[in-house]
């Protein structure tokens, strides 16, 4: 062995013996009053039993002091040295009295915030008469009453009275606060710094006028809104109050461009298509009214799509939008056929509490075959679609759930060839208990109106079956047929499925799950059930599932395997 090795452990050894240990007995027993006094203590480090007695003055007094803070102001503590003279441990023993309660709270505020939703701070059950004198309860509120006063601005605010008079002989406490809250500043004009956009794109981004009371909400919120435009690599807003003149703020706001243009790829493979790939390019701006543009592609076996888009922003620019797009799609799946041109526009608009509405009018002509029958259709439709997504956790979300509602339909004579009108209804739900147990349910139903039924295009009909409908059967083979027995879609989808995920291992899930449903004709049609189990891996590229599923109802379908990419919501 080298001496280095040696040096080490014989360092090792001589620290060890140097921490002391510290014991606290309290009686009765106080695990909140036992913690306190071991974190006002502190680490112990004596060589031996007399120093540990010389330390013991100065460790009663801390223990005290660790009781009083929590409102015990009649605590005996008792010390005593044991163990050997190389290792002594300081043993506390504290026998706490009545705790101090308070008799008399006043708690007020004065000046101009006084009565405002600023310092609208009820103190609770905490402060209130009766309740045990807790100067951590007291420092919160104190911090508390701080921290609204720089939310909103007012930052001259101050404690004019702050005073704690205990009565150790009663156990009895008064607690007087008051608060001087001073003028409210404001906010001035926002700046910005040298950017490519013009200055009328960019103010119309600020949600508050020159001169409103200062709200730190306020800035953070133009912060995010300014990001969440997607213009910008980085964005630094800023309201310093030691910059205010007559109590007006100016607001600076330090933005970085990101670059014009982006190129994305990417493929995947699913039992539903097969293997796929996609690629878009995006333009995310190219003037100075932030007008941006795309073009998306994908190719798989049974389908290829390509697109384009031109957007501009409205007003507020952050949250509504305007695009216009045209699309080319080519689908060849089991016995459909479609292709299908698309020209339209739609408002997207960011609702309250995370919802997104999209108010669409597009053009479509399809030609396509249907098992036996061709046709061909010109649809003029709009549309209203309302979409909400919430989760927890990022790529692999532990709670959250999706919402879909979409209505669209067409008038015969107006541009169109007949009359229908389709809703269709989505969710998932997603919730995580205890960790590593997860519930998985989701739903879809739809339903299309129409007098003329056999007209409506295959992109518009219902079908099931699939990696995210009803597994155990293959993509979209869940349909009603026509006379020579090929699949035609239906008027209404109903589908449903429970999932149960176990994770045995961080990343790696087992998965148990029963779907139901069915793409009918009839709401009295039958529809179809299976059982199922499966793996889930989250991978670096995003969760990937495989399943092995089997119909209850149909026992000639035997087993099936289920391949799928993508996130859970």
């Amino acid at each position: 062995m080298t001496l280095r090795p040696l040096l080490l452990i014989a360092l090792m050894g001589t620290s060890t013996a140097l921490q002391a240990a510290l014991e606290v007995l309290v009686e009765p027993r106080n695990a909140r009053v036992k913690s306190n006094i071991e974190v006002f203590v502190g680490e112990l480090k004596a060589d031996n039993r007399r120093d540990m007695w010389r330390q013991a003055r100065h460790a009663v007094r801390q223990a005290e002091q660790a009781a009083q803070a929590l409102g015990y102001y009649n605590t005996q503590v008792r010390p005593r040295v044991a163990g050997s003279d190389g290792a002594p441990v300081l043993q506390l023993t504290v026998t706490l009295g009545e705790p101090t309660r308070l008799d008399q709270v006043d708690i007020n505020f004065e000046g101009p915030g006084a009565g405002t939703e600023a310092f609208d701070l009820p103190p609770g059950t905490r402060l209130r008469q009766g309740a045990i004198l807790h100067h951590g309860h007291y420092e919160s509120y104190k911090t508390l009453v701080a921290n609204q006063a720089l939310r909103y601005g007012y930052f001259s605010g101050h404690f004019t009275r702050q005073r704690i008079e205990v009565d150790p002989q009663r156990n009895r406490a008064n607690l007087e606060l008051l608060y001087q809250t001073g003028e409210r500043y404001r906010l001035g004009d926002v700046v910005f710094s040298e950017t490519p956009f013009s200055e009328r794109l960019l103010q119309r981004m600020v949600g508050f006028e020159s001169g409103a009371p200062y709200d730190s909400d306020q800035i953070a919120a133009l912060n995010r809104d300014l990001l969440n435009t997607g213009y910008f690599e980085s964005v630094q807003v800023s309201a310093p109050a030691r910059q205010a003149v007559d109590g007006v703020i100016p607001v600076q706001a330090m933005l970085v461009a990101r670059k014009p243009h982006s190129l994305g790829f990417g493929g995947g493979f699913s039992t539903d298509v097969g293997p796929r790939v996609r690629a878009n390019w995006t333009q995310h701006w190219l003037n100075a009214e932030g007008h941006s543009r795309g073009a998306e592609f994908e190719l798989s076996a049974p389908r290829q799509k390509v697109s384009t888009w031109y957007q501009l922003p409205l007003n507020p620019p952050h949250i509504s939008s305007l695009r216009f797009f045209t699309g080319l799609l080519n689908e060849d799946i089991d016995d459909t056929e479609s292709r299908a041109l698309t020209l339209g526009a739609q408002q997207q608009k960011r609702l309250g509490s995370g919802w997104e509405r999209v108010i669409g009018l597009r053009y479509e002509q399809e030609r396509f075959s249907l098992g036996n029958t061709s046709g061909r259709s010109h649809l003029l439709i709009p549309s209203v679609a309302f979409q909400r997504t919430r989760s927890s956790g990022g790529v692999d979300p532990s709670h959250g759930h999706t919402l879909l509602l979409e209505v669209q339909g067409a008038k015969e004579g107006v541009i169109s060839d007949f009359d229908f009108v389709r809703a269709n209804l989505a969710a998932k739900f997603l919730h995580t208990l205890h960790e590593r147990h997860r519930l998985l349910a989701r739903g879809n139903v739809g339903g299309i109106a129409s007098n003329s039924f056999a007209k409506v295009p295959p992109s518009l009909r219902f079908f099931a079956g699939g990696d995210q409908s009803v597994r155990g059967y293959d993509y979209r083979t869940l349909s009603p047929t026509d006379s020579s027995g090929e699949r035609v879609g239906g008027r209404y989808l109903i589908a449903g499925s429970l999932e149960y995920q176990y994770e045995f291992k961080p990343g790696w899930r087992a998965a148990g799950f029963v779907d139901h449903g069915n793409a009918v004709d009839s709401l009295l049609d039958a529809r179809k059930t299976s059982l199922g189990v499966g793996f889930r891996w989250v991978s670096p590229v995003g969760p990937i599932r495989v399943d092995l599923a089997r119909s209850l109802s149909d026992a000639d379908e035997g087993f099936r395997i289920h391949f799928s990419m993508g996130p859970e919501l």
